[in-house]
């Protein structure tokens, strides 16, 4: 396997949650008394907050410059972060909670990438332990027909759109976004692999792992088939 350098967006440290979010709340009471493992920890948006609420916490990131970043907020003591790829690297160790936050799974770009992932996650995991995913469902109900195009984003300093590859299941996110007031726009996009819920329940069964439950939110709201995302937790059997 390959691994590619992240291209999901960096977020400024300032949007990091709060001490009070949810997401810290529903993270902090899965890992319990446990260690919990951040596949692509990026530059600690989650990690550091998360850390700093007690958990301890040890991060995986591919990307040295977005470890870097995060190692000027926090030493390596508190926070030991390995170099390496969500798939196929591993620390010592048990942990009793894994997580992956912001639709980071879908960089890995095939299925058996994915798969490797989940894989990667049960052997991290004591008995008991879980493996959480945040994720985006697929807006595919919103194509007009004929059309692989959709828009989520349209204000006067950015334009972004995604375009689909329906057979590959590959998502291409485009950012338009302008430098200044009267500026030029820059352009950037980026690969993703989109994956129903039903199918990473499939790729959780096949790593020994068992659906616990999934929520729309961080909140806890009820998932639904008009949620735009999901909170997924699948569980090592004990």
């Amino acid at each position: 396997m390959t691994p590619r350098k992240p291209k999901r967006p960096q977020l400024p440290f300032s949007d990091r949650p709060s001490p009070s979010s949810p997401t810290l709340a529903f993270l902090t009471e899965l890992a319990g008394d446990g260690r919990a493992l951040e596949f692509a920890i990026g530059t600690g948006r989650v990690g550091v907050p998360l850390r700093e609420r007690g958990v301890p916490v040890v991060g995986i990131e591919l990307s040295e410059h977005m470890a870097a970043v995060l190692r000027r907020k926090i030493d390596e003591d508190t926070l030991p972060v390995v170099i390496g790829d969500m798939a196929t690297t591993v620390v010592p160790g048990g942990f009793t909670l894994v997580y992956l936050v912001y639709n980071t799974i879908s960089n890995l770009l095939t299925q058996d990438e994915q798969v490797e992932c989940f894989r990667n996650a049960a052997r991290h995991l004591e008995p008991g332990g879980r493996f959480v995913i945040e994720l985006g469902v697929p807006p595919l109900r919103l194509l007009p027909p004929g059309q692989v195009a959709v828009p989520f984003d349209v204000s006067e300093r950015h334009l972004g759109f995604d375009t689909f590859d329906l057979v590959e299941q590959i998502l291409v996110s485009h950012h338009f976004t302008r430098e200044g007031e009267d500026g030029p726009y820059r352009r950037e996009n980026s690969r993703h692999r989109y994956a129903w819920p039903a199918e990473l329940d499939l790729m959780a069964r096949i790593a020994g792992l068992e659906l616990e439950r999934r929520v729309a939110d961080w909140n806890g709201s009820p998932f639904t088939q008009d949620s735009t995302k999901h909170i997924s937790v699948w569980r090592k059997p004990a």
